[in-house]
């Protein structure tokens, strides 16, 4: 009876991870397009309110926050395409897989954390995926 109770459980919360992404996952695009686009256009402070309370308490100013986007993440800050792939729940956090593409066509793979908070859902850091090591 034990290990079927502990089968249940793990079935539903399986089952909960997709809906929860599924969900969010609108909102949490239209985000990420939204800091992107505000990039592009250089609307800073647009771009810096997208950001969760602890990444604009890191940077201070949005002027800070683009510096450090334009000259840390060029890719980001004037990508030529962007995919949007798997949301996924890791350990209670959403994390947005996004595909990006710079000016020179090099492909880059960034995990977007998100947040939600009273104000909606924010980006609270952004880290590159590394590439797998094939062949070697």
């Amino acid at each position: 009876m034990m290990r079927f109770a502990i089968f249940l459980a793990g079935l539903l919360l399986a089952m909960a991870t997709p809906v929860a992404a599924e969900k969010h996952g609108v909102q949490i695009r239209t985000i990420i397009e939204s800091q992107i686009e505000a990039f592009r256009e250089k609307e800073l402070g647009t771009a810096f309110s997208f950001a969760s309370p602890m990444i604009r308490g890191m940077f201070g100013t949005p002027e800070n926050f683009g510096r450090m986007v334009q000259e840390g993440y060029p890719m980001i800050w004037r990508p030529s395409a962007v995919e949007f792939l798997d949301l996924r729940d890791e350990n209670g956090r959403l994390m947005q897989r996004l595909s990006v593409r710079d000016s020179s066509g090099r492909l880059f793979l960034f995990d977007y954390d998100m947040i939600a908070g009273p104000d909606g859902w924010r980006i609270n850091g952004v880290y590159p995926v590394p590439e797998p090591d094939i062949g070697v």
